[in-house]
């Protein structure tokens, strides 16, 4: 993971070369040194990764992949987008399930319906706890907080029926008008 020392540290290469008459710095907001010291103190489940796809460079956007091995979505693969904020921590991070999925709190646009990203964010929490609540909401969905009603219903009217359409839905196909590519 990128070290903190090692940001300050090309940071001083970087004046030093401005002041010999190299491109200008770019200072770092609040928000990207924070989110800095996140991403280096991670410890993410074996079932998570993280990556870049910016770049090294572009540490505000980037994407973190769960593979829950437990519940309705074991052996899934859902892919997450996270835009931080300068402003970040005092601003939750905006969060995007790029994978489409039969959940009752991820609705088919990819919107996220997680307590945390919304009315309970606190500048003490961290990109470390949005996964883990992220992974939570694969090992035990909603169905009272949804985003997604009809998934929700399912989930709490009939337990084996959402068993199956999710099943249906992570193998590649319908669940009623809706058609799902496959994600295992």
């Amino acid at each position: 993971m990128i070290g903190l020392f090692k940001v300050k540290e090309k940071q001083r290469e970087q004046a030093q070369n401005a002041t010999r008459g190299g491109a200008s710095v770019k200072k770092q907001s609040a928000g990207e040194l924070r989110l800095h010291k996140d991403i280096s103190e991670l410890n993410l489940p074996s079932s998570c990764s993280i990556s870049f796809p910016n770049g090294k460079d572009d540490l505000m956007n980037f994407e973190v992949s769960i593979k829950p091995d437990d519940g309705y979505y074991h052996n899934g693969t859902f892919v997450f987008t996270f835009q931080v904020s300068p402003v970040y921590p005092h601003e939750a991070p905006k969060v995007k399930c790029k994978t489409k999925v039969y959940h009752p709190n991820i609705d088919l646009e990819g919107n996220v319906c997680l307590n945390i990203l919304r009315e309970d964010w606190k500048p003490v929490l961290n990109i470390n706890t949005v996964i883990y609540g992220l992974f939570h909401l694969f090992t035990e969905p909603n169905s009272e907080d949804p985003l997604n009603h009809e998934a929700a219903a399912v989930l709490r009217d009939n337990p084996k029926l959402f068993e199956t359409n999710v099943r249906r839905a992570m193998t590649g196909g319908y669940v009623g008008q809706t058609f799902f590519p496959r994600c295992i």
